[in-house]
C-alpha cells in the first residue's frame, strides 16, 4: 500500500498532464513557463506520454518555490529509482520524515498549479 502511495505521487508529478486534455482552454501560467533543474531534467527523462517542456517546466517553478536545492536533487532521483521513494516514505529517521513532508507537499503544489 505504501508502494502504492510512493508512486501516486511520483506519477502526479510526472502525469498531471495538460488542462487541454480535461477540455480545458486555459492554463495556469506555471504550466506554460519553462525552467531548468533537476526535477526539470528527470521529468523530461521519464517515458510518461504527458511530459513537455512546458510540463516540466512548470514542474520545475514549483520546485524552485516548495525545495531546496538539495531537495531538488534528492527528489529527482526517485524518477530513475522508485524505490527509493519508498525508502525515505517508509522510514523512521526524523531528516526523512521531514523531507518526505516537503516533498508531498510539492507533489500536491506541483498538481494543483500545473494541471
Amino acid at each position: 500500500m505504501r508502494a502504492i502511495a510512493a508512486l501516486a505521487i511520483l506519477m502526479v508529478l510526472v502525469g498531471c498532464g495538460s488542462g487541454a486534455s480535461r477540455g480545458h482552454s486555459a492554463r495556469s501560467q506555471y504550466a506554460t513557463a519553462s525552467a531548468s533543474g533537476p526535477i526539470a531534467s528527470a521529468c523530461m527523462r521519464s517515458d510518461r506520454k504527458a511530459r513537455s517542456g512546458a510540463l516540466c517546466g512548470c514542474i520545475q517553478q514549483v520546485a524552485h518555490m516548495t525545495l531546496s536545492d538539495a531537495d531538488q536533487k534528492r527528489g529527482a532521483t526517485f524518477w530513475s529509482e522508485p524505490q527509493r521513494a519508498q525508502e525515505v516514505r517508509q522510514s523512521d529517521n526524523v531528516f526523512n520524515e521531514a523531507f518526505w513532508k516537503r516533498w508531498k507537499n510539492f507533489g500536491q503544489t506541483s498538481e494543483a498549479m500545473c494541471s
